[in-house]
């Protein structure tokens, strides 16, 4: 129960259908991260390690100090626990906190960091909830003796009858559907879950809580990542890291300066506002690179590309294929399905084929693989694939303003309307297959 109207609907629709319930909040904050009076306005989590490896820039951080930082209160505060306490005793539950502080800090926040760092764009709610969620606390409430845990997500979970395997299914109101976070869960995690609000619509949650007199009825939903609540990523990595975000270089495509940059982390694929750059066409970041501390800029058509390599794979409804097959898949939670097709790759990992060029494929972020309105798994973005036809090695084309080619592949961001000026470039650069050298 995190003291919003959803969770406490989905508490009463259960125990009105003879479920014997507990409500629980996790605790995954601490005190002092969300009080910024603290005196030097950081903390050092007491029982977690240091953050280490985090590089923010260009060195390593040996010890990372924590700041306190938050101005104002997101989802996990005292107010959201003492709303969901407020609800378990007019519904006559027991009530409980449980402190995951410490495995919130490792697994989630240092994870968050540690992607940022390496240039990814992490999801960290999807990670708190695989892990957290439907890891940590199922295994506390099965330790206690529950059966099952239950959520206010707007997803169902079926047994499929072809396969014998739990999967999840999209929520029935396709505006609330939540499916797309949850493509991470495995068959116990699924088979110990209950959605009770997947057939639901919000309209009918807040009618519900209004009857009951929840005091959350109207309570707004929570937007921002409860530790970084005023959505300043780079602010807070800072804090965290006790590193300042370097600022570099701003590039165009053929590798020329055209601005700077006020840290390359503050920047992720796809962003138009607040580049600092002025130009006759709207420009967006095609790239970054936090070895060189530059971040790469763009027209929009730059951002497209066909296919993308994913690792930590999790399926569900099926058995992993071991031929390619044709899915439906989404990159970003608002987004529609697409039409694809999944190949599987060593090392556990999938290559995931459109139809049509995608717009900013974004490493660190999450795909989901649909079968109509099924999950049948999810991984994380590690890249584009290299394989891609609109992908182009470096040492093949020449760059026009560039004195040598860069020492490594690169992410081209052609679109069929530019091939042609590719076409060019290459034509004097590319040896002749009957040269009987590499094309």
């Amino acid at each position: 129960m995190s003291g919003g109207g959803d969770s406490s609907v989905a508490a009463w629709l259960l125990q009105r259908q003879g479920y014997d319930c507990a409500g629980v909040t996790m605790k995954l904050l601490r005190d002092d991260w969300m009080d910024a009076s603290a005196p030097d306005g950081r903390v050092s989590p007491d029982g977690a390690a240091p953050v280490g490896d985090i590089s923010v820039g260009s060195a390593p951080v040996e010890s990372a100090p924590v700041h306190t930082g938050a101005a104002r209160h997101p989802c996990c505060s005292l107010d959201d626990v003492e709303d969901a306490r407020a609800v378990a005793r007019r519904l006559g539950i027991p009530f409980y906190v449980w402190n995951f502080q410490d495995r919130f800090e490792k697994t989630v926040i240092r994870q968050f960091a540690n992607a940022y760092a390496k240039g990814d764009t992490p999801n960290p709610c999807i990670v708190c909830n695989r892990r957290l969620k439907f890891g940590t606390l199922l295994r506390r409430a099965r330790l206690l003796g529950f059966d099952y845990i239950a959520t206010g997500h707007y997803a169902r979970i079926c047994l499929t009858p072809s396969t014998g395997r739990w999967a999840v299914r999209k929520g029935r109101e396709a505006e609330r559907d939540q499916s797309y976070v949850l493509a991470s869960m495995n068959q116990l995690q699924l088979r110990r879950t209950l959605f009770p609000l997947g057939d639901f619509s919000k309209a009918d949650v807040r009618r519900i809580a209004e009857e009951q007199g929840f005091l959350n009825a109207r309570k707004h939903d929570s937007q921002d990542i409860c530790f970084v609540p005023d959505g300043d990523y780079g602010a807070f990595l800072e804090r965290y890291t006790g590193k300042p975000c370097l600022p570099g270089d701003i590039l165009d495509l053929e590798g020329r300066v055209i601005g700077r940059h006020r840290g390359a982390v503050r920047y992720t694929l796809g962003q138009r506002k607040g580049l600092g750059v002025s130009a006759p066409e709207p420009l967006y970041v095609c790239g970054k690179s936090m070895e060189d501390n530059t971040v790469t800029l763009g027209p929009s058509a730059a951002l497209f590309h066909r296919a993308l390599i994913a690792d930590d794979w999790v399926w569900s409804a099926v058995l992993p294929p071991t031929e390619p097959i044709r899915v439906r898949a989404k990159i970003r939670y608002r987004q529609t399905e697409q039409d694809a097709v999944a190949e599987p790759l060593p090392e556990r990992r999938w290559r995931i084929v459109f139809d049509e060029p995608q717009r900013a494929i974004t490493p660190g972020q999450a795909v989901a693989l649909y079968r109509g309105d099924m999950i049948l798994g999810g991984g994380r973005i590690l890249c584009g694939d290299p394989e891609d036809e609109l992908y182009i090695p470096a040492r093949q084309v020449h760059l026009h303003g560039v004195s040598s080619p860069p020492s490594r592949p690169f992410r081209s961001t052609v679109t069929e309307f530019q091939v042609h000026y590719f076409e060019a470039v290459l034509s004097t650069s590319v040896p002749s297959e009957r040269s009987g050298s590499e094309s």
